[in-house]
């Protein structure tokens, strides 16, 4: 079923698969929207109740007219389908926005799947050339520089349809950024994350990213980090399998 979940004074794009197993909320990344997800849909939906949705501006979610917090969106969202407790697998954007939400409400999440993730509050290197370049191409109304950036900087795994049309997706979103309003960093308080986590990262993903998921692995009590080869920033594109196997395994027993 899909359908549009009212957030606040706007609405968002969601789909429910309507099955009888476990509920699974599925979060996108910041350089893509949900269809990051399609590779694995059909075999998520045929083992749990599966929710993916768009974030404000994304994919099929109109833009943004008031400022919002991602983690209270994903709490709308929640409400709307009338899910008390949940699994949640996110990406980038989406893990951080799960973080977020686990340690807010930590008795609402059954465990944590987090694909080459952000967390809020980490201390991200200043890129100065990069941000030069992405204000350019921002001024100057170049989507497809811009889609080419960020390919450059996610992408690194190589030319693929599927994963550009993610990223021109993305760019066309990131116009409505000043909306997104953070809430209280996460980094400092990864000790205090109740739910059972994994995380996964490929080793041609951002070499900064790369070093976040590290040592938020190092600081979540019990995490399993995987490694994923050849992968960049677009792992359920990238390698599908690696990822729909982990989430079974970490998601099947713990409902």
């Amino acid at each position: 079923m899909q359908t549009m979940v009212p957030v606040g004074a706007d609405k968002v794009w969601a789909e429910d698969s309507d099955g009888s197993g476990p509920v699974l909320v599925l979060l996108h990344e910041g350089v893509g929207d949900s269809r990051m997800w399609d590779p694995i849909w059909p075999a998520l939906a045929g083992r749990f109740r599966a929710i993916r949705y768009d974030v404000r501006g994304y994919g099929r979610s109109p833009a943004p007219t008031e400022q919002y917090v991602l983690r209270d969106d994903l709490r709308a969202v929640l409400a709307h389908f009338g899910v008390a407790e949940a699994h949640l697998a996110g990406c980038s954007m989406g893990g951080a926005t799960a973080v977020d939400f686990a340690l807010d409400e930590p008795d609402r999440v059954t465990s944590l799947v987090l694909l080459s993730t952000g967390i809020s509050g980490y201390p991200w290197p200043e890129n100065p050339q990069t941000h030069a370049r992405y204000t350019a191409l921002e001024q100057a109304a170049d989507e497809d520089g811009l889609v080419e950036l960020c390919l450059e900087m996610w992408g690194a795994a190589g030319p693929d349809p599927f994963v550009a049309d993610l990223a021109r997706s993305a760019v066309r979103a990131w116009a409505y950024d000043e909306f997104e309003q953070e809430g209280e960093p996460a980094f400092d308080r990864l000790s205090d994350l109740r739910p059972r986590t994994v995380l996964l990262v490929g080793d041609k993903d951002n070499p900064a990213l790369i070093a976040c998921v590290e040592q938020a692995a190092a600081r979540i009590p019990g995490c399993e980090l995987i490694r994923m080869p050849g992968v960049d920033h677009y792992p359920t594109v990238r390698n599908p399998r690696l990822v729909l196997e982990t989430i079974v395994r970490h998601c099947a027993g713990q409902s």
